[in-house]
């Protein structure tokens, strides 16, 4: 193990939803496990006020950080332009070695980037990195590349979970020079900065429960035999259009199947009727134009009126909501294979779920899934925007199973404790 260090994760605390809170915790969990002593800042808000959604997790229960003492402070009001230089004065004022950014979005480079900057003059010997979930947004336009420039230009180190993603890196900074490893093992070379290629680890917060009856909860929540689950947000690039798509097709086949849609509508969680949201909305239209092209725009994306349009109001069951971490196995446990039919894809935390409870994986050949799918052995991989392969691929899923003890040992590549050995080094 490393030298015991003292490590900031900044990113959004165990109060807020989806995947990106719970991979900062999880990874604070997983350093402090190796000896570290670890600290969490927040944000207390993420985005711009305008934005019509509401990112709090007001429906789990479990303390994810119980038994840990890792202290969580949440101080960074995107809103706040003050509270950047708070921010980065309070991780001075810790004096790590390293802290670990979260970067998903081009949005938060104007805050990100100033930290940063701000941090880099009162501690220059702390080391910046920046760990990309993605470099460019799936919906580009100039104001992200710039946005995106100034919140990552100054790390000392970039972690990446995808060739696609350290591709999108270098081209992003074409001038920069880089020392890649996939082991934490990257000399200091004068000049380049440092990549870690390592994959998305497993959860480590959702777990199978042994007790529960698969064919009760089957019949409970009216599910057929071979169960093709969607599972999270509900996001214009994920493509469930192309999974209600391709399950139409199956289901003209064979009708012992079910597809399971679990998740909320990303922009639906505001109550509309209320002046505050229709505000909001308004302001935020006004300001997506700036960011992103019309074909990108997810106001009028609504895949979930095809069941009715395809006639599978009986063969589709929806869960149109955010599922508390205390529920998620449940839908996982019922399901037979994790569809992950995306437009575009970096790695996935919906995917990273589905290891952990042993799910073969359906995706399409975009992004990093050609890395992380073998076909046959832990999932099947479909040509993209091709719904026939979509629906050949669910039915070879029940023709030719995949062994789920294959899908274990994909994982067993993809755990925490690698993860923040590599990191902390």
């Amino acid at each position: 193990m490393s030298t015991a260090k003292t490590i900031v994760c900044f990113g959004p605390g165990p109060k807020f939803k989806g995947g990106i809170s719970n991979y900062n915790t999880s990874l604070a969990k997983a350093l402090q496990a190796q000896g570290h002593k670890v600290h969490i800042l927040s944000w207390i808000q993420q985005y711009p006020a305008i934005i019509p959604r509401d990112f709090i997790d007001r429906k789990s229960r479990q303390d994810l950080l119980q038994g840990t003492g890792i202290p969580v402070t949440y101080i960074t009001d995107y809103n706040n332009p003050f509270t950047w230089k708070q921010t980065a004065k309070a991780i001075a004022d810790l004096k790590p070695e390293k802290v670990i950014f979260q970067w998903a979005i081009s949005i938060q480079g104007l805050p990100l980037g100033s930290i940063a900057r701000t941090l880099k003059k009162l501690a220059p010997q702390i080391e910046i990195i920046f760990d990309c979930h993605l470099v460019v947004q799936k919906e580009v336009s100039a104001l992200d590349i710039k946005a995106t420039k100034f919140g990552l230009n100054v790390a000392d180190t970039y972690i990446v979970h995808a060739q696609k993603t350290l591709d999108e890196l270098k081209k992003l900074f074409p001038e920069k020079s880089f020392s890649v490893s996939k082991d934490g093992n990257i000399p200091v070379e004068q000049g380049k900065a440092r990549v870690l290629h390592l994959y998305h680890p497993v959860y480590d917060m959702f777990r199978e429960n042994p007790d529960l009856d698969i064919e009760a909860e089957k019949q409970k929540l009216g599910l057929n035999t071979h169960v093709f689950l969607f599972f999270g947000f509900i996001r214009k690039y994920k493509g469930l259009h192309q999974a209600i798509e391709a399950f139409a097709l199956l289901n003209e086949k064979r009708k012992d199947c079910s597809l399971l849609i679990v998740g909320e509508s990303f922009w639906n969680t505001l109550d509309s009727n209320k002046l505050s949201t229709r505000i909001k909305k308004i302001l935020f239209g006004s300001a997506k134009k700036l960011f992103l092209n019309n074909s990108d725009n997810e106001e009028d994306y609504k895949p979930l009126e095809l069941i009715q349009k395809l006639n599978l109001e009986k063969q589709v069951v929806v869960f149109n909501e955010f599922i508390p971490n205390e529920e998620v196995h449940r839908y996982f446990q019922v399901s037979n294979a994790l569809i992950l039919f995306y437009l575009t894809a970096t790695p996935s935390g919906v995917e990273s779920i589905g290891y952990n409870f042993k799910m073969p994986i359906l995706a399409t050949k975009v992004g990093h899934f050609a890395e992380t799918v073998i076909p046959g052995y832990n999932g099947y991989l479909a040509n993209a925007e091709d719904i026939k392969d979509m629906a050949r691929i669910m039915e070879l899923s029940i023709s030719n199973p995949i062994d789920r003890n294959n899908v274990v040992k994909t994982a067993n590549n993809m755990n925490w404790n690698m993860y923040a050995s590599a990191v902390a080094k």
